[in-house]
């Protein structure tokens, strides 16, 4: 577990905040994401959760579905008045799917599988972290805004849900924008493949279809196609 940082330190590692009232699953996982260099502090219920976010700001917060107390939609509610902050639910095998979607519709990040699994949490978590000051937060293209931190994206100021994969594909997108990126460079920086080639070329091409679909780009105007290639995002 980590102290609460100091007004004036400089983070050096990505933070997550857990509330889970499963004290052994939160101390399992905060030795496993504490190997992967990430700080983790573990809480049992909502209210603390609460209370934490504030004082510890951290990079992401991850709360189980059954959380005791301030539960998880009046979580998500209140924290996203504190301050944009991705919120991970963790969700056991054969939950009530509609107790997922009102989380999300109050605006969760993501769902997550529960017990946890680092591979999954990691690139999340990591994606959240800012070490160096002056990064870009909000990236802007058109009507459409991406919000880094908050992990929420606007389209013409209306907010759309978008699932994880498809938001990690339309901020790499538009951090490249006016830029011809490859199949291969896809599959390395969105889906995190070492080897840049063990995702099957058809699922990004179902994932673009489905982010082209949810950002209104009924005529592919906005990512295109580059035959043979790979996909671009025109920036006007």
């Amino acid at each position: 577990m980590t102290a609460p940082a100091v007004e004036g330190d400089t983070r050096t590692a990505p933070m997550l905040l857990v509330a889970d009232p499963d004290a052994g699953l939160v101390r399992q996982l905060s030795t496993a994401m504490q190997d992967a260099g990430v700080d983790v502090t573990g809480v049992p219920d909502g209210a603390q959760a609460l209370l934490q976010a504030g004082a510890l700001q951290p990079d992401a917060v991850l709360i189980c579905a059954s959380l005791p107390i301030v539960g998880p939609l009046d979580f998500v509610r209140a924290v996203r008045l504190m301050r944009p902050v991705p919120v991970l639910l963790g969700i056991d095998f054969g939950s009530d799917a509609e107790q997922a979607l009102q989380a999300l519709e109050a605006g969760a990040t993501a769902c997550v599988a529960r017990p946890y699994r680092v591979p999954e949490l990691l690139p999340l978590v990591q994606a959240a972290f800012r070490r160096q000051d002056g990064n870009r937060t909000v990236l802007t293209i058109g009507d459409v805004e991406l919000d880094v931190t908050a992990y929420q994206v606007k389209v013409g100021g209306r907010l759309v849900h978008l699932p994880l994969r498809e938001f990690e594909l339309l901020h790499y997108l538009m951090r490249n924008a006016d830029r011809t990126v490859t199949r291969e460079q896809i599959m390395r920086n969105v889906w995190h493949s070492n080897d840049g080639m063990s995702t099957n070329t058809n699922t990004i091409a179902v994932h673009v279809k489905r982010l082209r679909a949810r950002l209104g780009d009924v005529e592919d105007t906005v990512i295109q196609t580059v035959r043979g290639v790979g996909y671009r995002l025109v920036s006007g």
